[in-house]
């Protein structure tokens, strides 16, 4: 059963230096919290993955907290570029980063794979593309079948996946609505899983579409009411668009980047 703990102690016991952490979250559910914490806390030398790095990995990366990114998409959503994700891959700046860069088709296959427990997944994908020729978690298989060649991408299993929903019970399960994206695959596929709700409740009443997270999946549970912002949860909170606008000077410059950092995360405690 999972254990309903503050979020400063779950990060501190789950994520560690090192980690190879995934935190999913498409459009809305972004654990930007949780993400903040991590900052906080320090913790460093990271493997982060996601489909979709935005301002959340876009901070991350700021901070100089991340070794190496694996993803398939990145940018502000509807404004531009991730200027510090940028700065660290042309600058070195904070630090040089890695990157194992995928199309969308491939990571939500690696995740699959992962949560399945098995060792690759197999795709038509990758074709008119270099991005098989940059990585080394892509390749070719034959169908034993058919003799036709297929993308293989080594299945993905975080240290950590982080994610954001709307309810958990108290017993631990947890209970996410509206756009999913790949959360339960990237939590099926992790040795721990750290989930953020917006409320804690007696009973989980069934929703149409809703994707239900067994209390067994599931290592920690922190109440954090409006732990997606400036995303949203679906049913109890709208995007922020204003903040994604003003993301945009402030990543901009490093020095207007690191004020922000000491005024917005670092002297500010969790949500309560």
């Amino acid at each position: 059963m999972a254990e309903i703990r503050s979020l400063r102690d779950a990060v501190a016991d789950l994520i560690h230096d090192g980690d190879t952490v995934a935190m999913e979250g498409f459009t809305h559910l972004i654990p930007f919290a949780a993400a903040h914490e991590v900052i906080r806390q320090g913790i460093t030398d990271l493997t982060l993955v996601r489909m979709t790095p935005d301002v959340v990995y876009d901070q991350l990366i700021g901070a100089g907290l991340v070794r190496k990114l694996v993803f398939s998409w990145g940018g502000n959503p509807g404004v531009g570029s991730l200027h510090r994700f940028r700065d660290a891959v042309e600058n070195g700046w904070p630090r040089l980063l890695e990157l194992d860069e995928h199309s969308h088709a491939g990571m939500a296959n690696r995740y699959v794979a992962g949560a399945s427990r098995l060792p690759f997944a197999v795709l038509r994908g990758y074709r008119g593309s270099d991005l098989a020729d940059r990585s080394d978690t892509v390749s070719t298989v034959t169908c034993p079948f058919t003799g036709e060649r297929l993308a293989a991408v080594r299945a993905l299993n975080p240290d950590v996946t982080v994610i954001h929903a709307q309810q958990a019970d108290r017993a631990g399960n947890v209970q996410l609505w509206g756009l999913t994206g790949v959360q339960k695959e990237a939590a099926l596929a992790a040795e721990r899983v750290l989930v953020t709700v917006e409320e804690i409740v007696d009973t989980l009443e069934p929703r149409p579409r809703s994707i239900v997270l067994p209390g067994w999946v599931v290592t920690a549970v922190a109440h954090v009411p409006g732990g997606a912002h400036p995303s949203y949860a679906a049913g109890y909170s709208v995007r922020d668009n204003g903040a994604y606008a003003d993301w945009d000077p402030v990543s901009r410059d490093r020095e207007a980047f690191q004020t922000w950092l000491k005024d917005n995360v670092h002297d500010r405690s969790e949500p309560q």
